[in-house]
């Protein structure tokens, strides 16, 4: 009897001036059977880069993260998709979690979760609710799609979710700067998805959410136990709140006169 051909696995990853992470990132998934980068017109030496790792490359102007991720996962041909940041590595520990599944998941099993640990400023981060940080990554290719229209987009499965060992690990922000810079960027997306869903006075938000955010990190999720990485990371995590809730306000119209904004 002729044995059943091996399920193969696709990595896709989107980018944008990566070309100091891009190489670290596709060496950790050198075993899969494809690698696609679909590029948004980088500056740097991202796409030679991917494609000296054997990545194949598509170029292709911005339309969101979600939309993009979704173009990537139609554009592989293999059984199972990874999708991965630039800024990701997996783990051998993962490595190997992910073949196992590959090669031996019954049709029930639509995609696969696994723990994300983040590198910041200097140590792994392990509490403040940053780890373990469980996402689905893992689909098999038409049972799965990225979805969020503003900002924190998400993959979802249509079918069984199977928790996977080994650690996604996380090189995100390259410093302080980078990370503020993020912060802005992000606030500005996530305050029209609030504006589009009618989040409640801005003012509010500003004015309570923040100092809820910092104790939560860095007392109930025992970010104290990261050290100042841990303290610097739950006074951003307040500052993100409440500059998104300051741009609902600004977005509202607070900038003309008679109106207040709320």
């Amino acid at each position: 009897m002729t044995a059943a051909p091996r399920a193969a696995l696709a990595v896709c990853v989107i980018t944008l001036d990566e070309e100091d992470r891009i190489g670290d990132c596709l060496a950790s998934v050198a075993w899969a059977d494809e690698i696609l980068v679909v590029d948004s017109g980088s500056s740097d030496r991202t796409a030679a880069i991917a494609a000296a790792h054997g990545a194949r490359v598509i170029v292709r102007a911005w339309p969101g993260y979600a939309a993009q991720k979704n173009f990537a996962l139609e554009q592989v041909a293999a059984e199972w998709v990874l999708s991965i940041d630039a800024d990701e590595r997996v783990s051998p520990e993962l490595a190997s979690a992910i073949r196992a599944l590959v090669a031996a998941a019954d049709e029930r099993i639509a995609g696969a979760s696994m723990p994300r640990r983040t590198w910041y400023l200097g140590r792994w981060i392990r509490h403040g609710g940053w780890y373990p940080d469980r996402k689905l990554r893992l689909v098999r290719r038409g049972r799965g799609s990225w979805q969020g229209e503003y900002v924190h987009e998400r993959l979802v499965a249509d079918g069984a979710i199977r928790a996977l060992d080994g650690d996604l690990l996380h090189y995100t922000y390259r410093g302080i700067a980078d990370h503020l810079r993020t912060i802005d960027r992000f606030t500005t997306a996530a305050a029209r998805e609030m504006a589009s869903r009618g989040a409640g006075p801005a003012w509010i938000g500003m004015l309570v959410n923040p100092p809820l955010k910092f104790l939560k990190m860095y007392l109930l999720k025992a970010g104290l136990l990261d050290g100042v990485p841990g303290f610097i990371a739950a006074v951003l995590g307040s500052y993100y709140v409440f500059l998104k809730h300051a741009k609902l306000w600004e977005l509202r119209g607070a900038r003309r006169p008679g109106n207040d904004g709320n």
